[in-house]
């Protein structure tokens, strides 16, 4: 698409969105949002700047290959799941750790992996069709 109103529009729009989605990531765990909703929110933003830039904008704004960000995430949350068997507790128990005063866990770090997977998934999928179509 050619509008001269939708890649000016677009510029401010992505960052907005993506802050929130990172904001919808990090309240998550106690109250509504978190890696899923996060993830699409920022799924919603690249696909918006694919529209008004094109695909290849977007690969070269995310730096990696969308396959190899859903891969990332998978090993985050798995290595989030394994690390409470490391502490003698079921699979995906919650493990806790105290890091210069800031208590940080496991469900923060599957949050973040599900947040790669849905963004690095959704983009495989929108970027193929948006090639495709182009």
């Amino acid at each position: 698409m050619n509008s001269l109103i939708l890649r000016e529009a677009t510029r401010l729009l992505v960052a907005v969105m993506l802050m929130f989605s990172v904001f919808m990531l990090l309240r998550g765990h106690n109250e509504p949002g978190g890696g899923f909703i996060g993830g699409l929110i920022a799924a919603i933003a690249f696909s918006l700047y694919a529209l008004a830039a094109g695909p290849e904008a977007v690969r070269a704004a995310l730096r990696a290959d969308p396959r190899k960000l859903a891969m990332v995430g998978l090993g985050l949350s798995l290595l989030a799941g394994l690390m409470a068997l490391l502490d003698a507790a079921p699979f995906l128990s919650g493990v806790w750790t105290a890091l210069g005063g800031v208590k940080i866990g496991t469900p923060l770090l599957f949050d973040i992996g599900v947040y790669f997977v849905v963004v690095g998934a959704v983009l495989t999928i929108v970027l193929a069709l948006k090639q495709e179509r182009d």
